[in-house]
């Protein structure tokens, strides 16, 4: 078994970066125009923009010329806001939110270690935005980083420079 981000929490992030592309804040981006390019179903998109709506990160706009956009700029908007909107608290292991859901969490040698990475892995959530994800050159930028070891480079859009 693995770790994995849920399916739900994945489309989330594809939709938001989809509005983010194509209209951000500004512009009403259709349901249809993204499901066309995230592949992801109209009516499940449906769904989550209701959840995204009500977590105030997506407005509503009505009309022909209507659809979603993001409530805020998308540099405030961070991969974490969209994650727990979606899908609740991020942990990897039911018993880093509740120890009470494992009877050896008391004595766990490992439960601190899993703790420390659930809190890298939120950092990591937290510390990115749509805005970030978005910005040409980002993946490419990222994907060099990582093959040369060196994720202490990460570009972030929110702090206008890299690392």
């Amino acid at each position: 078994m693995s770790f994995k981000l849920s399916t739900r929490a994945r489309y989330a992030l594809r939709m938001m970066l989809d509005i983010a592309r194509n209209g951000g804040e500004s512009e009403p981006v259709s349901l249809s125009g993204v499901s066309e390019r995230t592949r992801v179903s109209r009516g499940y998109l449906e769904q989550l923009a209701i959840v995204l709506r009500n977590h105030n990160l997506l407005r509503g706009v009505l009309g022909k010329q209507g659809g979603y956009r993001l409530a805020r700029p998308a540099q405030e908007i961070t991969l974490r806001e969209v994650v727990e909107a979606s899908i609740g608290p991020i942990a990897i292991l039911d018993c880093v939110l509740e120890p009470d859901h494992c009877a050896q969490s008391e004595a766990c040698e490992c439960r601190f270690l899993y703790l420390l990475i659930n809190h890298r892995v939120v950092q990591v959530f937290e510390d990115y935005s749509l805005a970030d994800l978005i910005r040409p050159g980002w993946a490419a930028t990222v994907k060099r980083a990582l093959e040369e070891g060196d994720t202490l480079v990460l570009p972030k859009v929110a702090e206008g420079k890299t690392g």
